[in-house]
């Protein structure tokens, strides 16, 4: 049984929108994303309606032209915004869905600010850095307050105060401070390193940090520590001291096993009080945070390991399958199964070494991507799995290889390829949709957002999902080959999911293997903590299956 909660129950309290800001120092990647969706989840565990937004710096309109090495994973929206990563754990952590609102680059903040001067808003004034960018950030920071639906937005700025790139937002936090009074905050995530040689943590980086904060007008409310190591008391009432914030306003931020335990660890240093005592509002109670101990117990007490290879091109980079990686740990926990996840590069896989490196494994996912690298390793992967008979899942690129594969090696199609990889290929099973062939802007203009499928009765997706219409996330350019449908029906490979206005495939299997489903669309965007997608846990359901017959 699933455990879901009901984030949405009934709060006595009517509140002002406020407004939260959580700024890092120090060095990046430290976990803001983590903090801000902890803290979320704490507040909205305690009955407030809360959401959370992204600003990134770079000016980029969005993360979607982006190369992965650049910038790890590209996470979509409902509403079809190519967004940063954090949105991820933002849903994640709180179940709640983000749209093209929770995510604001320095690339859109600029591109509104010109297209506004040409359209002579102004009035002729000269457009400046402040008032007219920082207004805009502004507009941006409380467009989602406005609406009267949450009782707390919490904005991440993204970088480390002292990158020139975040003075405007930071000067636009600075002025919504002043203007909102009581109901802003500041929360500053900073590093306090562990010195091995001196074997001593140090304190200085974060008064530096906090010292770069004020000198842009900005004195933090809150702090958290991020260290290896447990911070002493008496470290922490320095840090407070040096630092001008109160004792009872540090809290400390050590490695956890899991990245689902931080909002506990958050809680039982009263993170969630802290806040809404600074903000004038009563604390009563305790938050609702069982349906979350639950799924940190059958985390923790698991003892059955279940060992997915993950096949792709950017493995070696911890970020670029983040959603994935996190749908299948769900899953996993779900199954009260631990995940042993082995990243297996598409470039190294080949004829000769495919059985040492996939013989192992309880079940196969074949990664989403674009262009032709390791794309010849992928299909001989599948080819392996198909005949090896081991539960697989394709997504996105994934299924068009699944595609091919069948053409090439069962079908008698050779040649068969996607356009994407070889434009003249004579049996383009995966073709370019027809409402790219128009498009010559890269940016945002993919096949981008949910989308409803039409599930095949009795299938193996819609048996996982217990109904057959669903909504899920796309991003892509190309498509099945309708014209080819029929010939794949008849060898055997089913299409089992199409999209009711276009009739576009989105879903494909083979019916008589363990568990053989490729999906166009992203089904790991839509799997959260409290509520796993019902592909993932029917693909790992399928994994454990095969692994318990291989004993």
């Amino acid at each position: 049984m699933l455990l879901e909660l009901e984030f949405s129950f009934n709060n006595p309290l009517t509140v002002e929108t406020k407004y939260i800001f959580v700024t890092g120092g120090v060095v990046s990647s430290l976990g803001k994303g983590i903090i801000s969706s902890s803290l979320a989840n704490l507040l909205i565990a305690r009955g407030f309606k809360v959401t959370i937004q992204k600003f990134d710096p770079y000016i980029n309109i969005d993360p979607g032209t982006l190369n992965p090495y650049e910038h790890g994973e590209c996470y979509v929206t409902v509403d079809g915004h190519e967004a940063d990563l954090d949105l991820g754990h933002y849903e994640r952590f709180t179940n709640i869905q983000t749209t093209r609102a929770n995510n604001v680059t320095t690339g859109r903040i600029y591109q509104s600010v010109i297209d506004k001067e040409r359209q002579g808003v102004y009035l002729g004034k000269t457009v400046q850095i402040i008032p007219h960018i920082t207004d805009e950030i502004k507009r941006n920071v409380k467009a989602l307050g406005n609406t009267g639906k949450f009782d707390f937005v919490i904005t991440e700025i993204g970088g480390t105060v002292g990158d020139i790139e975040s003075l405007p937002f930071l000067e636009a936090v600075r002025q919504l401070r002043w203007e909102l009074g009581m109901n802003a905050l500041c929360v500053h995530l900073t590093y306090v390193p562990y010195l091995h040689a001196a074997k001593e943590l140090k304190t200085k980086p974060t008064q530096h940090s906090v010292k770069k904060l004020q000198e842009v007008g900005i004195q933090p409310d809150i702090l958290v520590l991020r260290t290896e190591k447990d911070i002493p008391v008496n470290m922490r009432r320095k840090i407070a001291q040096f630092c001008n914030v109160s004792p009872d306003a540090v809290f400390q931020s050590v490695d956890l096993p899991s990245i689902y335990r931080v909002p506990i660890a958050m809680h039982q240093q009263h993170l969630d009080e802290c806040v809404l005592r600074k903000m004038g509002m009563p604390v009563e109670g305790e938050p609702h945070m069982e349906p979350w101990c639950k799924f940190l117990e059958r985390m923790e007490s698991a003892t059955k390991t279940i060992t997915i290879g993950l096949v792709g091109k950017y493995v070696e980079l911890q970020d670029a399958y983040k959603s994935i990686n996190e749908a299948l740990f769900q899953s996993a926990t779900y199954n009260d199964c631990r995940l042993n996840l082995v990243s297996i590069h598409s470039e190294k896989i080949n004829d000769e070494n495919v059985d040492e490196l996939l013989k192992e494994m309880d079940g196969v996912i074949v990664a989403p991507g674009f262009g032709s690298r390791g794309i010849e390793g992928k299909f001989v992967a599948l080819k392996w799995c198909r005949e090896h008979d081991i539960p697989t899942f394709g997504i996105c690129l994934g299924m068009q290889c699944m595609v091919i594969e069948y053409a090439r090696n069962v079908m008698g199609l050779t040649l068969a390829n996607s356009t994407e990889m070889d434009p003249n290929t004579p049996d383009n099973v995966i073709d370019l949709m027809e409402e790219q062939k128009s498009v010559t802007d890269k940016g945002g203009t993919m096949r981008l957002g949910a989308y409803e499928c039409q599930l095949t009765p009795e299938s193996t997706v819609a048996k996982a999902y217990g109904k057959t219409i669903v909504s899920e996330r796309h991003r892509h350019r190309f498509e099945f080959n309708d014209s080819y449908r029929e010939d794949f029906e008849q060898a055997g490979m089913k299409c089992v999911g199409t999209n009711p206005q276009t009739q576009l495939v989105e879903v494909v299997e083979i019916p008589g293997k363990r568990w053989y489903v490729g999906t166009q669309y992203h089904p790991e965007y839509s799997s959260t903590v409290l509520s796993p997608n019902p592909i993932f846990l029917s693909f790992f359901r399928a994994a454990i299956e095969y692994h318990d017959t291989q004993k």
